[in-house]
């Protein structure tokens, strides 16, 4: 028969919780006992039953196994602090030359602003004058470079639309000659309609050459 798994937690009824704090007790023990025999291993276990009573376990002399026990760590967390503290101190030390070159930096950047400029020798005056400068051709080659960058933007633009107006301007003109031709009409002096095949004298034109005064009656 499969015994089932038993929840972990604090047993509330009393006998059952002396029963199974005696077995595991026992249990434990047991194990602790198996693993210093198999494995030649320094083993020691120490409990304190609900009552405040001591049930010890050790493959050697408790004694001995406890002193081994403080030693190893009181030398390991000695080292750990010794190691903290090495550290801290470090950062310490960086933290402050850190906080020295923000100064300087502060103290430079209100110099380059004309600001605490009393203390500073003819020498000073001239490297900030010089930076200055410096900074003034950077920032204006920057400008140059922006108005150029933002002229060639302008120009290709122009040159689009011109493309656009010229390609619209053809189909425009294509889009006359392939409409079809209106058929051409002549009047007679009576108005009356005639058609470009039509024969009637008055819509002839004369083409001939007169040179000199006209003549009477014609």
């Amino acid at each position: 028969m499969v015994r089932g798994k038993i929840e972990i937690k604090k047993i509330e009824n009393v006998t059952s919780r002396q029963v199974t704090f005696s077995k595991r007790r026992s249990g434990l023990f047991k194990k602790a006992h198996e693993l210093s025999v198999l494995c030649d291993a320094q083993v020691a276990a120490i409990v304190f039953s609900q009552s405040g009573r001591l049930y010890e376990f050790s493959s050697s002399e408790m004694e001995k196994t406890i002193e081994r026990y403080g030693k190893f760590t009181n030398g390991y967390f000695v080292s750990g602090r010794f190691q903290v503290e090495l550290y801290l101190q470090k950062l310490k030390k960086e933290m402050d030359i850190m906080m020295k070159k923000i100064d300087l930096l502060e103290l430079h950047q209100r110099k380059l602003m004309g600001q605490g400029l009393g203390s500073c020798s003819v020498a000073e005056l001239q490297e900030i004058d010089t930076q200055i400068e410096k900074s003034l051709r950077i920032v204006r080659s920057k400008k140059a470079d922006l108005f150029a960058d933002q002229l060639r933007q302008l120009k290709e633009k122009e040159r689009k639309l011109l493309d656009e107006r010229r390609r619209l301007r053809e189909e425009e003109i294509k889009e006359r000659l392939m409409r079809p031709m209106q058929p051409i009409t002549l009047h007679s002096e009576k108005g009356e309609a005639e058609d470009g095949c039509g024969t009637n004298h008055s819509a002839e034109v004369e083409t001939e050459l007169f040179i000199g005064l006209p003549v009477a009656g014609l």
